[in-house]
Order: C-alpha cells, then sequence, then structure tokens
C-alpha cells in the first residue's frame, strides 16, 4: 500500500494500544512513544484476554504486543484480533526463539513487524530505540492488513512435491536472489515453502529485520520449508537447494570466485545488509542467470539493484500492490522499469518454478 505523504501534524492521531505483562516496559514504551506529536497511547493491558476487550472499545490504529504474557498470550490474542477486528500488529518481545514459541509465529497468525523490547542503556541508547519504535508505529498506521482467521494459523505445509526429477545437465539459470522488508517474512514463507527439497539453484534472502530476530526468523523458516535455510558463511560457496540469509550488520557480496564475502561498508539507503548492494553483486558475478525478485516494504532499497539485475538480463519480478504489506520497494522497482514482470504474491513462486522448468534446469 502506498504510504501518504501528509506530515505527522497533518495526520489524524495513530491511537495505540500497549499490551505486556510488565508494567516497566508498558511504562517504558508509553514514555518512548508519548515524544511523538502524532501518535497516542489510548490504552494499556496486561495480558491478552484484557487487551482484546479493550480493541473495540478503543479501536486503536496500530496494537504492540509481547509474546510471553498469562491468561492469553500474544500469539492467542493475534488470531483473536486477525478473526474479530482486523489491524496492524506489531510485536514487540525480548524472545527471539523459544522452541515452540518462535516469535515468528505470530507473524504466521496475521501481526505485521517484530521489534526488539527495549532495553537499558545511555540516553543515546534509548533516543535511537525511541525513534525506531515510532518510525516502527508510523509505517504499521499505514500499511495494508490482510484478515486472518483462526483456522488458518496452523503452520502451512511446503505444498511442492518434496521432490522432482532433474536434468542431467543445468541451463543458464544460476540463482535467486529475494530482497524484502516490512511484510517480507510472511511473503519469504509463502514463496519459500512452495519450492521442492531438491531445487536446484541457490537462493539469497536480504531482509530488512530488528537486531536479535535473525536467527528466529532462520529457525522459524526451516520448520516450515524443504529447502534448507540458513546463514550465509564467509568464504563458502552458495549450493543449490538452500536458502541463504546475510548475518546481522553486514552487507552479504558475491566475490571473483562466486563465494561469499562480507562487507561494513555504509549502509544503503539506511539499511546494512541492503538489498540494492547484494542484488548489484549478484548480477555482477551471475548477469542473467539471475532470477531477482523484491517484494513487500517500505522505502526504496532494492529496486536500483532490481534494475541492475535487469540490465544484465536476468529475470526480474515484483510483488503486486494488492498483495503487497507496504508498497514502497515494489513501487519504486517499477518506477525505475526495473520490474520485467508484476505478480501477485500467490503466483511468484510458480513463475519461479515454471522458469527454471523451462530453462531446462528442473523437470
Amino acid at each position: 500500500m502506498e504510504m501518504k505523504n501528509e506530515t505527522p501534524e497533518q495526520q489524524p492521531k495513530i491511537k495505540v494500544l500497549l499490551v505486556d505483562d510488565s508494567l516497566i516496559a508498558l511504562t517504558i514504551l508509553k514514555k518512548m512513544l508519548s515524544t511523538a506529536p502524532d501518535i497516542e497511547v489510548m490504552g494499556t493491558a496486561m495480558n491478552g484476554r484484557d487487551a482484546l476487550a479493550l480493541v473495540p472499545k478503543l479501536d486503536p490504529t496500530v496494537v504492540c504486543t509481547d509474546l510471553h504474557m498469562p491468561v492469553m498470550d500474544g500469539l492467542e490474542l493475534t488470531r483473536e484480533i486477525m478473526d474479530k477486528y482486523p489491524r496492524p500488529i506489531l510485536v514487540i518481545s525480548a524472545s527471539v526463539s523459544e522452541g515452540n514459541n518462535n516469535v515468528f509465529q505470530l507473524l504466521n497468525a496475521g501481526a505485521v513487524d517484530v521489534f526488539p523490547k527495549p532495553h537499558g542503556g545511555l540516553e543515546t541508547e534509548y533516543i535511537r530505540q525511541a525513534n525506531n519504535l515510532i518510525n516502527k508505529v508510523r509505517i504499521l498506521a499505514g500499511v495494508h492488513v490482510f484478515r486472518r482467521v483462526k483456522k488458518d494459523a496452523a503452520m502451512p505445509v511446503c505444498i511442492m512435491p518434496a521432490e522432482m526429477p532433474l536434468p542431467a545437465k543445468q541451463a543458464h539459470l544460476r540463482i535467486v536472489a529475494i530482497g524484502a522488508s516490512t511484510g517480507g517474512p510472511q511473503a519469504l514463507q509463502n514463496i519459500l515453502s512452495r519450492l521442492p527439497a531438491n531445487f536446484p539453484l541457490p537462493i539469497v534472502c536480504i531482509q530488512h529485520i530488528g537486531d536479535g530476530f535473525l536467527e528466529g526468523l532462520v529457525e522459524w523458516l526451516n520448520s516450515v520449508c524443504a529447502v534448507k535455510i540458513e546463514i550465509a558463511q564467509e568464504g563458502a560457496a552458495p549450493l543449490p537447494g538452500v536458502v541463504y540469509f546475510p548475518r546481522e550488520g553486514a552487507h552479504l557480496l558475491i566475490d571473483g570466485n562466486g563465494r561469499f564475502k562480507y562487507s561494513l561498508g555504509a549502509p544503503f539507503n539506511g539499511h546494512r545488509p541492503s538489498v540494492t548492494e547484494a542484488f548489484r553483486s549478484i548480477a555482477e558475478r551471475y548477469g542473467n542467470g539471475v532470477i531477482g525478485v523484491l517484494l513487500t516494504g517500505m522505502g526504496n532499497d532494492g529496486a536500483e539493484g532490481l534494475k541492475t539485475i535487469a540490465e544484465a538480463g536476468g529475470l526480474t519480478i515484483a510483488q503486486d500492490e494488492k498483495t503487497s504489506v507496504v508498497f514502497g520497494m515494489p513501487k519504486c522497482a517499477i518506477e525505475l522499469g526495473a520490474a520485467k514482470n508484476v505478480l501477485p504474491l500467490e503466483e511468484i513462486a510458480s513463475m519461479i518454478m515454471s522458469r527454471v522448468t523451462m530453462n531446462g534446469v528442473m523437470k
């Protein structure tokens, strides 16, 4: 969805409901959000049951919830809200991954994004966290929310065959590169869970995500996908059937020998890792053997990178507006003429599979 251009002073106030079983956490979050003139904390609750009762009364624009709470936890609260009162939900939690309580289950249930719970520190760190939280809430206030019902809350299974026969010789397609931001984890799950375990190309994914959540994302995707998900290791060569994410805080690139390397160069439009930096490096190495995909997200990271892939002769795909949680990154790519194909999310995996098959990489 395209974001509005009005300044915060011109927009109606963003109404927020905070849900956390820690009074200290509620106090800190409320204090942080109170510094934004366009945001108003309408209410607080210390468990999901009380929060659910407040939603129809307060009609919050955004609900911010923790994962672990008594009476009703964040997962059940998210399912109930998306069933009865669909609206953007931001998960604010220190719990990244605890077995079946992986915070990314909330995204599968309909939450839009995750944010690390603020912690103590210097005043400069507090200000940084407050600004990041405020920006996140502002983004969520304008996103496109898709209704989820409780019967859909269970983990999806890979709907592609576990294996498919491969020809003896592969064609020129060599790698898939995917970039995403807000709404990306759910979109990635939709695409990657449709690929077979023996998918014959490596896949590099750049996902903008808060510090500390990468391992939880990898664990969650591994639980719902047949392809293997892992964090790229410096010096390793990308292998077929493996999905690689960059480590936190570094650009993921491909060197002249076709191996992963990391860069601590300047962030691109505020992002490190950056989708554009990865796409440019992959296009330089693999040329027309790249399938580039740009998914939902705020801002323009990835648009110039996708154009580089298109100019090298690769196949480029952008997610369409209707199925994007935030139609920012794909829109910029489309406006640049970088996207040769604009598709609903549900059709992207099919196009990847069909092109792989057409090029003789998979039959």
